[in-house]
C-alpha cells in the first residue's frame, strides 16, 4: 500500500500472520437464577420499606434497569414481577 506521495505504508493494524488474533465473539448466557435472585431482593427491598429505601437517583436506577433485567424470565414471571414492582414504586412514591 502506499500513500499520497509514493511512499510505502504499513497497515495500522498489521498484515498477514503475525497479526493479533481476534477471538470469536462469545454469545452471553445468563445466569437466570441469579437473575431472578436479584430482582426478588430488589421487590423484597421496596416491599419492606414504609418509605422509599433508595436515594431519588438509585430509584431512577431501578425503575429502568428492573424491567430490563426481567426480560431474561419467562414471560409471564417478568410480567408479573415487574407488575409488582411497579406497584410498589407507586407505593413508595405516595408514601413519600
Amino acid at each position: 500500500m502506499t500513500d499520497l506521495f509514493g511512499n510505502g505504508q504499513f497497515s495500522l493494524f498489521g498484515e498477514g500472520e503475525d497479526r493479533i488474533p481476534h477471538p470469536a465473539p462469545q454469545d452471553y448466557v445468563p445466569d437466570i437464577p441469579r437473575i431472578r435472585g436479584r430482582l426478588l431482593a430488589v421487590l423484597e427491598t421496596a416491599r419492606a420499606a414504609p418509605a422509599t429505601p433508595w436515594p431519588e437517583k438509585k430509584m431512577r436506577m431501578w425503575q429502568t434497569v428492573f424491567p430490563n433485567m426481567s426480560k431474561w424470565l419467562p414471560d409471564d414471571e417478568r410480567d408479573q414481577l415487574c407488575f409488582e414492582f411497579a406497584a410498589e414504586i407507586e407505593r413508595l412514591s405516595k408514601a413519600a
